[in-house]
């Protein structure tokens, strides 16, 4: 008995792989193409099993349409920059590039050894200057067209890492780096105006997307976006007001969806953070008990006090309302985010329950001004139906949907408000106060102000010889590094210290690959082979990634179309969002000391036995829960498989069969296998059910095992091989090429006549409930199949009426009874 040795096999496979270039992409651009594209990592040392889960689906289909001509881009990279390689610096003492690049190497092997079959000329690192070059000319266009300028404003700031986060980078009031809580500070900083394509990246949604990407995460960035329609209108403050904030204010703008409600105002609520409060703040226009509470307040991060109980308080100032022209109380009001439209809101407690809950609590008037058409009210709560305006003076007795265009017709009559479209989604704050990352490319002179660099001086690179101490911007407190002289007028200027988000990187980075670029160094990438590659036809990543890379990385594609880089609208076409991989039921870390390396499951069981469990484990889009046992059981069959590849003798083409003489069992056992052929196609670029192609190809081996016919067996083979390279390509390369030349490499016809039944097994129901199950000839008629079915069934039918009498072809027989 032959021995199966995984290291070896896989070692030359490995080897022949690289020595035929047989992952590199074609220059022949008249084949059809596929782009596969998996979420690249982040080079944190090792790899961890979510990354053999995410790469081994994506090989898998990558190899697939390989062996089925395409012209396939499978591309590696690295997403290199970010804070974990100055936090080693801090912890190690080691240089953030050093750390990187080592790690890079590492992690490099780890994946050479699961045999994954990216291309290698493609590969490259984020932090790499030639890709920081091109970064840099983007963000360049992008202020040159109006699309990035800098500003004051509040950010999440990160003290541990001396950063700002945008508000996806804040989770529970933490920073997602570090975990460390996050506090509201006001900086200069660069921003991105994603805003500008708010519309179009809610529209592509569902005229690009729908259907191809998974309905959670068109429905998350959906809501991220956050497109509302409503009124937007200025509060006046009362003379009083204006005296008190020393008439630096006259009032503030409100935004509403439910114009129809307008009447029920009884309060208008500010966010702490609002420009009033700042001014009362500062001037110290409240006294000590109210400043407490207000800064308390402001101490929560915005995400988190949404979740809380609803807190506020009186700022001892009044508007007016536009139509009545009644005092309203103004109140700070933890619920009302700064982001969102002005800051401000009209409160409405009889139709809102955010703003019942309010008033409630603070005893504020609750005025209602729609009733239901049937049914009385409900005071106890707050009514947020349709209905029929009341209280509302010239509106009454309206439809409330009806209300609400004639209500925004007299506020755009009297010239005090309008129709407005609100977008949740906030411009891109892309600066961070760090060392690793790529230089924002501009200059401030005192002279000529600020200034971009000359696209000729691209890249600004980093300086090497820096202190990563944890305190501060380390490009900030270089002796040298930041001073510099201005592009426009030769005088003496100050670089921008600050670096860019790391999700700029990521979000151009599936158009770099479409590029030799080692051989075309004069462009980020050519147009040419992003016509052909793009977009991704399959991307496949995490769903943690919805919001923030793949939102950023759809704006990007439409930004870099508009400066003329690109000529399509969205990066991927399709995307696989994969589930995470458990042990003991929660998610694998290293405190929880539930961690499965990697490298000791390939060292002792092989890369294929990793593979092939990874993708038999679980749907890929579900959660996956490690198993010893089941690794073991892959092994084996991985053992199995090898060994009884003996049973087959040597060709170079699908052996004849002459199904004449096949007996009942072989025609089974035939049968198995081209289900298998057939159901692969659908696997393979439709469902990626893996999981159930796999057990499948074990049921059709199984059965092959229990006949004793040479040319089935290696039929069988020959086509199961081809079937399952792309899941466990060492073993299933070693025995085709042992076997057959590796020619069964190719596409192989389905026999549609294998995949005919002799006969058909029907279970048998009486009433719904299954009393007997029946075989029967393929071509019997309904007559002879009821005619078996009864008398299987014949003692649940004495003394009864025969009501109906069902056959589903190929399924089911139900007969129904009474009496």
């Amino acid at each position: 008995m032959r021995e199966y040795k995984p290291d070896v096999i896989e070692k030359k496979w490995q080897e022949i792989w690289d020595k035929e270039e047989a992952f590199e992409p074609k220059e022949d651009y008249t084949l059809p193409k596929k782009y596969i594209l998996s979420m690249f990592p982040y080079p944190s040392g090792r790899i961890h099993m979510g990354h053999v889960r995410n790469y081994s689906i994506g090989d898998a289909i990558a190899r697939y349409y390989r062996k089925k001509g395409f012209n396939v881009l499978h591309p590696i990279g690295w997403d290199s920059f970010g804070m974990p390689a100055e936090n080693a610096a801090i912890k190690h003492g080691v240089h953030p590039k050093k750390w990187t690049y080592e790690n890079i190497d590492y992690m490099r092997k780890e994946l050479n050894r699961l045999g994954l079959s990216f291309s290698k000329k493609r590969e490259f690192a984020t932090s790499d200057p030639e890709y920081t070059r091109w970064e840099q000319e983007f963000i360049i266009k992008m202020y040159e067209n109006g699309l990035l300028e800098r500003r004051t404003q509040k950010v999440n700031w990160c003290e541990t890492c001396h950063t700002v986060l945008a508000n996806e980078q804040v989770i529970d009031g933490c920073c997602w780096r570090c975990d460390n809580e996050v506090e509201i500070k006001e900086l200069p900083g660069w921003y991105i105006k994603i805003t500008k394509y708010a519309e179009e990246l809610l529209r592509d949604i569902d005229k690009k997307l729908k259907g191809n990407w998974p309905d959670k995460v068109l429905t998350m960035q959906k809501n991220w976006i956050g497109k509302s329609s409503g009124l937007k209108f200025k509060f006046s403050l009362s003379n009083e007001s204006k005296e008190k904030l020393k008439n630096k204010f006259d009032g503030y703008e409100v935004f509403t969806t439910r114009p129809d409600t307008i009447y029920g105002v009884t309060y208008s609520a500010l966010a702490p953070e609002h420009e009033i409060v700042d001014f009362m703040l500062e001037n110290k226009l409240f006294d000590e008990e109210t400043e407490r509470k207000v800064r308390k307040i402001r101490s929560i991060l915005p995400k988190d006090r949404q979740a809380m109980e609803k807190e506020g308080v009186y700022l001892g100032i009044d508007v007016i309302h536009p139509l009545t022209g009644e005092k309203i109380p103004v109140w700070l009001a933890n619920f009302v985010l700064v982001e969102y439209g002005s800051g401000a809101v009209m409160a409405v407690p009889a139709h809102d329950e955010r703003d019942f809950e309010f008033a409630k609590k603070y005893n504020l008037p609750i005025k209602c001004v729609i009733k239901p058409e049937k049914g009385d009210i409900d005071e106890s709560k707050a009514y947020t139906g349709d209905g029929i305006l009341i209280n509302s003076g010239e509106f009454s007795g309206m439809k409330n949907t009806e209300a609400k265009k004639a209500i925004i017709k007299k506020f755009e009559d009297l010239g005090i408000g309008k129709e407005e479209v609100n977008y949740r989604l906030r411009d891109w704050g892309i600066s961070r106060q760090r060392y690793w990352g790529a230089p924002i490319p501009f200059i401030k002179c005192e002279k000529c102000g600020i200034v971009p660099e000359r696209i000729e001086n691209l890249p600004v690179t980093l300086p090497d010889d820096v202190e990563i101490t944890g305190s501060g911007n380390p490009l900030d407190m270089h002796p040298t590094w930041k001073y510099t002289k201005c592009p426009k007028c030769g005088g003496e200027a100050i670089r921008e210290t600050d670096t860019m988000d790391t999700f700029i990187q990521s979000s151009w980075y599936q158009f770099r690959f479409t590029t030799d670029f080692r051989k075309y160094r004069n462009v980020p990438f050519r147009k040419e082979d992003v016509d052909y590659f793009a977009p991704v036809d399959q991307y496949i990543g995490g769903i943690e990634h919805a919001i923030l890379h793949l939102l950023y990385a759809r704006f990007f594609t439409k930004a870099l179309r508009d400066l003329g880089y690109v000529n399509l609208d969205e990066p991927f076409a399709k995307l696989l969002t994969q589930g995470m991989v458990l042990k003991d039921g929660a998610k694998m870390s290293k405190s929880k000391g539930n961690v499965v390396d990697p490298d000791e499951i390939v060292e002792k069981y092989g890369a294929d036995t990793a593979r092939l469990f990874i993708l038999f484990a679980a749907p890929p889009e579900q959660e996956l829960e490690w198993s010893d046992s089941a690794v073991e059981g892959a092994y084996r069959f991985l053992n199995r498989l090898y060994q009884n590849a003996s049973k087959c003798y040597k060709t170079t083409t699908l052996p004849k069969i002459d199904t004449s003489k096949l007996t009942k069992e072989e025609k089974e056992a035939r049968r198995k296998v081209y289900e298998v052929l057939k159901r692969s196609k659908d696997t393979y670029e439709k469902t990626f059910a893996f999981n159930t192609l796999i057990a499948a190809s074990m049921e059709a081996l199984n059965s092959l095992n229990k006949i004793d016919n040479k040319d089935l067996y290696t039929e069988g083979y020959y086509i199961l091989m081809n079937v399952l390279e792309p899941i466990i390509p060492h073993i299933a390369s070693e025995i085709s090429e042992e076997l057959f030349n590796r020619e069964n490499f190719k596409e192989i016809p389905i026999d549609e006549n294998a995949l005919k039944k002799d006969e058909i097994n029907y279970p048998v129901q009486v009433n719904g409930k299954k009393r007997a199950e029946i075989s029967v000839d393929a071509n019997a008629s309904k007559d002879e199949i009821l005619k078996l079915a009864k008398e299987a069934v014949n003692k649940y039918l004495q003394g009864k009426e025969i009501v109906k009498e069902i056959v589903v072809p190929n399924r089911i027989v139900n007969i129904v009874v009474k009496g």
